[in-house]
């Protein structure tokens, strides 16, 4: 059974498995209680509440100015004071009632989820927003040529790559996105060493009934020496390329792009691309995927040749998260 409380707007309650959640400020989407409303929450003493609200403000836990408001509301000739979420969640985990205990167990598994995972889903505020989530899929999609075939699934997943920015879809579409990487280090690498680990996979390929010999096979010599001295060039003794980022989202473009091989070009493409990250040290499997993975190579791929500074910058987004 669900514990509401009514006040002045908004509605907080507890949920079954002890979240606490939101109802009547959709636009806000930020939560206000008053003590008799906290107490409700978690089935507690309001004397209780406001020693635990006195500690958290005594010991700089939680800043007075920016989490503790007093609103005139109707029908009383006093302000009431109303706390934050930040104080309703510090509540909760300093009492012992058996509601506070529910709220803590679905606390401590959403937060877990959180760290394992990179992140955590909300399933109201998905539907809330499914609508500019949808919109967001069309401006994707809308940027690759007609008659794409990269499907709805995999841009959903590239875009799920980006869930705590949603892709910061707005510079996307303007352009505005960082071309820069954060991490600087030396990382060379040869047409040779790359050329023998396209050869290992292929023969890993070929083992698993995935490939045959017409996989990888340059369709001119050199192909893969020219790509890897475009990713390697330099200027006046400065790498054209500064970031482990920059270096790998455009080995992945020349990789895919430039179609080197007669058979093979997106795989082989994918395969280099985590070859260097992990040559680089900085490969995180938490963000490159597999589905992640192939949604960024069939982007690449289908997307117009014109727009190829925006692939290498949204490739060093997702690096960079």
């Amino acid at each position: 059974m669900q514990k509401k409380i009514v006040g002045n707007e908004p509605l907080v309650y507890q949920t079954k498995n002890g979240a606490i959640e939101l109802r009547g400020d959709a636009k806000k989407e930020v939560i206000w209680a008053t003590q008799a409303q906290i107490a409700e929450v978690f089935g507690i003493e309001r004397s209780v509440i406001t020693k635990h609200i006195g500690n958290m403000l005594r010991n700089g836990e939680i800043d007075e100015k920016s989490n503790v408001q007093k609103m005139h509301i109707a029908n009383s000739d006093k302000p009431v004071t109303y706390y934050s979420l930040d104080i309703i969640l510090g509540v909760g985990y300093r009492t012992d009632s058996a509601r506070a205990i529910d709220f803590r167990r679905w606390a401590t598994k959403t937060l877990r989820q959180h760290i394992i995972k990179g992140y955590t889903i909300n399933p109201k505020m998905i539907k809330r927003h499914y609508a500019e989530f949808q919109d967001a899929i069309d401006n994707i999609k809308f940027l690759l040529p007609e008659g794409s075939v990269i499907d709805h699934a995999s841009v959903l997943e590239l875009i799920s790559t980006f869930a705590n920015t949603w892709l910061s879809l707005d510079a996307y579409d303007k352009d505005e996105l960082p071309s820069k990487g954060v991490t600087k280090k030396n990382v060379a690498i040869t047409a040779e060493q790359l050329n023998q680990a396209l050869v290992e996979f292929k023969n890993v390929l070929i083992k698993k009934g995935k490939a045959t010999e017409l996989f990888g096979h340059e369709r001119a010599s050199g192909s893969i020496e020219g790509i890897i001295g475009n990713v390697m060039q330099s200027f006046a003794g400065q790498a054209m390329y500064s970031t482990v980022e920059e270096k790998a989202a455009n080995l992945l473009y020349f990789m895919v792009k430039n179609h080197p091989f007669t058979d093979g070009n997106k795989r082989s493409g994918a395969y280099a691309f985590i070859w260097f990250l992990r040559r680089a040290g900085i490969l995180e499997k938490t963000k490159i995927t597999p589905p992640a993975l192939t949604a960024i190579t069939l982007f690449i791929a289908e997307s117009d040749p014109k727009n190829k500074d925006r692939m290498v910058k949204l490739v060093v987004q997702m690096l960079k998260r």
